[in-house]
């Protein structure tokens, strides 16, 4: 921050100033810069300057005023030039229409005490018993007119932010709409946010306002006529504390206000010509007196230039002393404006000798207000507005999508992981997988949606008598990589399917049946091969925490280790797990609230090797098995113990066990290349081909030494798969002249 006395004045050094002048000036830019945090006190400084000895206050009143950019805000009277009438409401309607001009560089000094309660002593009522009602109405009238004309002083909302604007608009209009009501509710003062000034009022400490109970009867005894009752000099420190109240109020540093600290300069009253018996040294008085008697400190710095010292008791001061005059004020000020001492606050400095020209280089400078801080400037609210909603909404963008956004009117709960859609819901405001080709998938997902709301309503017309349960479908509707005219999750759009006509079945139920359950669905996506169970589970934790209608959770898809670790976790919430076609060994030891559908992969395997041995009396197997992309085997848990079962249950027997991956051809199986008959085989996730386009038959090999081929797969229904298409192929070479071929549809998973 610069010092606010760094700017040499052009011409001032073969100007001849007064013996001192160069401490004075230190004086004054030590005092009327602002400290970084806190305030301190300013002292009433009286200077002696004899007569005829120069005019000090012309020279203060030019360096004062001097400054292209931010000026000092200050005020000057020059008391010989006025009127001998005045009195101190005239200096004080003076003084506030100096320091209102928004001529310092900063933005103005807004009054709000002070305007009222000069308005209030300007109005005339009728004086008398007779005349109380009709005074009072007339001054209810006026003073919401007044109030009126003065857009924005009422309501106040402190801070710039976007909430305070909107709450001063709204206040605004209800003040247009019901102005009598809004203004009756703000001068009762009963109400926060409106009315503060009246509050204000009534609780000062001149005038004894609590004697009119309300702040309109405080408001009658100020109007003319019927303020001759009242102490003068009372009313006269009422208005004074009112001004500097608006300087309190002007200068409070608020930390969700960055503008408050751009106030980097304290402002300044020049009295000029200041003598025992003019209105000067009365104001300088009734100072001291508010400052005595409120207790509070005020932001304004008065210098007053007298030919003589004041008449209270004060010792004067060289000027070359100034800085250690301040020093040992500061010290005794607390103690003497305790005890309440007349002329407690005063600083007395006087200027002797003759007028001299300053040394070279030390011409005194231009009292200029120091720069504001960096972040104080008036770009940084909107600045710091764009820089939260930049974050706001790339945050959004990461969690969220056009496609993938929780509503808060419904139980929807999503998020975007990996750049899909992992949550749950029960609306058609969100529906899982808008990539093109899975139309059927979200027609089934909307049918559901479209009888969750049906429920809802039969359950409503049923005064709730119905059982009403809700069940959780948790699958993968999300990640497989597809043409836009190949339909995928067929499987899952099915399962779906097989809830969808069961909800309908019950809806369908007569009204009369109260024992017959209704039924709510909750579609939830864990992502590709469930690789966002855990955080789709966290949100169903919620949803069964909030709705105690949650039964259960249906499907889960895959048996994978995320898949496992969800059922933990579903364990632990304690929601029970009905899985149509898991099948990997273990998976009960992840729940004791699981049920499996499917036969586990040992018993298929025992199953496998069976067949083989019995029927096909093959004495070899060869086993092919994948995982799909971006899986390992040890991920997997279907394939990796349905090979372990494989292994356990053939044996030596058991000659190749080997992973297929895109584009290995299997025609050495069958020792032929090329054919016409070209089949699929399809494995997790995707399909490719098998290239076991046509078999070449051979001669058996010795007996006991026929060969199984068991590719394995580990999809429940293929990308793209037709119902009823075959998932997979057993081929087996045979008997001379033969080849056998099994094919049947995808099993579990």
């Amino acid at each position: 921050m610069r010092e606010p006395a760094t700017r040499p004045r052009p011409g001032a050094a073969r100007e001849r100033l007064p013996a001192g002048s160069l401490e004075l000036f230190a004086l004054l830019a030590r005092l009327l810069r602002r400290p970084h945090r806190g305030d301190r006190r300013l002292p009433l400084l009286w200077l002696v300057r004899p007569a005829g000895a120069g005019a000090l206050g012309g020279l203060l009143r030019r360096f004062l005023g001097q400054g292209a950019g931010r000026r000092m805000p200050h005020a000057v009277l020059d008391l010989a030039a006025r009127p001998e009438t005045d009195d101190v409401p005239a200096v004080l309607r003076e003084l506030h229409r100096q320091l209102s001009l928004e001529a310092f560089g900063a933005a103005r000094l807004r009054f709000r005490h002070y305007p009222l309660a000069d308005w209030l002593m300007q109005q005339t009522l009728a004086v008398g018993a007779d005349a109380g009602h009709s005074g009072r109405a007339a001054l209810v009238r006026r003073l919401r007119d007044w109030r009126g004309r003065r857009a924005g002083e009422d309501p106040q909302v402190a801070g710039d932010s976007g909430l305070g604007t909107a709450l001063q608009v709204l206040l605004w209009l209800l003040r247009r709409a019901v102005p009598s009501v809004v203004f009756r509710i703000a001068v009762s003062g009963r109400v926060p946010v409106v009315g503060r000034q009246y509050r204000w009022f009534m609780r000062q400490q001149y005038l004894a306002p609590r004697q009119s109970v309300t702040f309109l009867g405080f408001a009658e005894r100020l109007t003319a006529g019927w303020r001759d009752g009242e102490h003068p000099a009372q009313v006269e420190k009422l208005l004074l504390h009112a001004f500097l109240e608006d300087l309190r109020q002007a200068y409070r540093r608020r930390f969700w206000r960055p503008g408050d600290w751009r106030r980097t300069a304290y402002p300044v009253l020049l009295l000029d010509g200041v003598t025992e018996d003019n209105i000067g040294h009365t104001l300088v008085r009734l100072l001291d007196d508010v400052r005595n008697e409120t207790g509070r400190n005020d932001p304004l710095l008065v210098v007053a230039v007298a030919a003589d010292p004041p008449p209270e008791p004060a010792v004067a001061r060289p000027v070359r002393e100034a800085d250690e005059a301040y020093d040992e004020w500061a010290e005794a000020v607390p103690e003497t404006r305790r005890l309440r001492r007349a002329g407690a606050w005063l600083v007395v400095l006087r200027l002797d000798g003759e007028d001299v020209a300053p040394p070279p280089g030390l011409a005194p400078p231009a009292l200029v207000a120091p720069d504001p801080p960096w972040w104080s400037r008036r770009f940084l609210p909107a600045a710091v507005v764009l820089l939260l909603l930049a974050g706001v909404g790339v945050w959004a963008y990461g969690r969220w999508a056009p496609d993938c956004r929780p509503w808060p009117t419904d139980r929807v709960a999503v998020r975007v992981v990996a750049g899909e859609c992992v949550g749950y819901s029960d609306t058609a405001g969100q529906v899982f997988n808008s990539e093109p080709g899975q139309d059927r998938l979200r027609a089934v997902q909307r049918r559901i949606f479209a009888q969750n709301r049906a429920a809802e309503e039969v359950w409503r017309r049923s005064d709730h008598r119905r059982p009403y349960l809700t069940l959780v479908y948790l699958g993968s509707l999300t990640g497989n990589r597809t043409r836009a005219d190949e339909e995928s999750y067929v499987s899952e759009r099915e399962e779906l399917e097989g809830m969808a006509t069961a909800q309908y079945a019950l809806l369908k139920e007569s009204a009369a049946a109260d024992d017959a359950a209704l039924l709510h669905i909750v579609v939830a996506n864990a992502g590709r091969q469930m690789r966002h169970a855990g955080e789709a589970v966290r949100m169903l934790e919620g949803l069964a925490r909030d709705d105690p209608t949650v039964l259960g959770v249906v499907g889960l898809v895959d048996s994978r280790t995320t898949t496992a670790a969800a059922l933990r976790e579903l364990n632990r919430v304690g929601l029970p797990v009905l899985a149509p076609t898991l099948s990997a060994d273990r998976m009960d030891r992840n729940s004791s609230l699981y049920l499996q559908i499917s036969a586990p992969n040992k018993d298929q395997a025992r199953m496998i090797e069976a067949y083989a041995r019995q029927v096909l009396r093959v004495g070899e197997a060869h086993v092919y098995w994948t995982t799909g992309e971006g899986s390992s085997l040890g991920e997997d848990l279907y394939v990796s113990t349905l090979v372990d079962g494989l292994r356990e249950r053939f044996g030596s027997r058991l000659t190749r066990l080997d992973e297929w991956r895109t584009g290995r051809r299997l025609t050495q199986e069958c020792g032929y290349r090329g054919g016409a008959d070209l089949r699929r085989a399809v494995v997790r996730g995707r399909r490719v081909p098998a290239r076991v386009e046509g078999v070449r038959v051979r001669p058996a090999p010795a007996p006991g030494r026929r060969r199984l081929v068991q590719p394995l797969h580990g999809q429940s229904r293929p990308a793209g798969q037709r119902a009823g298409q075959p998932a997979g192929d057993v081929r087996v070479e045979g008997r001379p002249g033969h080849l056998h071929r099994a094919a049947g549809r995808a099993g579990p998973a």
